[in-house]
């Protein structure tokens, strides 16, 4: 059995794949933007997920742009046959390295056939819309007419799945009256716990849920609680905040990243964690804490 399988699996579109997975966001330069600063280390930090078992790849070619994608062909073009990528469209870059909402009909069209080249594929297993309603978080509103755009490229033979991202609980019951949510990914961590009930929500219906920024993003988590959990377990608090993900839903699939070959090798070790009881107890006051402010 693969490390990994300690973890278990999740059903995420037509294939199961294991919880712990690998999102490619930090392949890019900084600010996911332009080339990395050292490409060989990219690729290197992609072979190894794939030779450690991990069979679920996140990306989008807003990374970069398009640098993400390209160096996951380099690095594993011809893909293994259990390997699921999962890319996101909805938003595009400026030439100041800003986020631009790129939700049109038109822009999505353009979005689906640049991933399909960039990654060297015919058709794009799961592809997330990317809600850019609000740009640093979920916002309300209708998704109706981006949906409605991925679901004529699903018709076609472009894409196999639907997912979302950055959105709130109800423009995913929208979106599921419209097509097949195969998956849901936005911002959740042990600090940042809005997403609580509707996790719940697709647990129930088995669809998965693929947390952002499951350490903190780019401002790491850091509290005493964590540090003192880690100290005791003997183990990091990357390691910690990981092994509480998988443990908090079976839904859950782990998207962690990295560009350097030993901090991948510290996550995928969350995989074996297994935290006591009293140690959740613990770490959910950071939950309490957070919320208190």
């Amino acid at each position: 059995m693969n490390a990994l399988d300690k973890a278990g699996r999740f059903r995420l579109g037509s294939r199961d794949v294991r919880r712990m997975g690998y999102g490619a966001m930090q392949l890019a330069g900084p600010g996911v933007f332009g080339p990395p600063r050292d490409r060989a280390a990219a690729l290197a930090v992609l072979r190894m997920a794939v030779e450690s078992g991990v069979n679920h790849i996140d990306t989008s070619d807003f990374y970069g742009p398009y640098i993400t994608n390209q160096i996951i062909r380099e690095a594993l073009h011809p893909y293994r046959d259990d390997l699921v990528i999962v890319t996101k469209v909805g938003a595009k870059r400026g030439s100041d390295a800003s986020w631009i909402p790129a939700m049109s009909r038109e822009e999505l069209t353009q979005a689906v056939h640049d991933n399909l080249r960039h990654l060297g594929v015919d058709v794009l297993d799961v592809v997330n819309l990317r809600s850019m309603l609000g740009i640093h978080g979920p916002a309300e509103g209708s998704l109706e007419e981006p949906l409605s755009a991925l679901t004529e490229l699903q018709r076609q033979g472009l894409i196999r799945h639907i997912g979302l991202s950055n959105v709130t609980a109800r423009q995913v019951a929208d979106g599921r009256r419209m097509c097949d949510i195969v998956c849901v990914q936005n911002h959740y961590n042990l600090a940042h716990r809005h997403d609580d009930e509707l996790i719940q929500q697709l647990a129930s219906d088995g669809i998965a849920y693929a947390p952002f920024f499951p350490l903190g993003g780019f401002s790491p988590l850091q509290s005493n609680a964590l540090s003192a959990v880690a100290t005791e377990l003997c183990a990091t608090s990357m390691q910690v905040a990981l092994a509480w993900l998988l443990q908090r839903s079976p839904n859950l699939v782990l998207i962690p990243g990295t560009s350097l070959v030993e901090h991948l090798r510290q996550n995928l070790a969350a995989a074996e964690l297994k935290l006591p009881d009293e140690a959740i107890a613990i770490l959910d006051t950071m939950a309490a804490s957070a919320a208190s402010h």
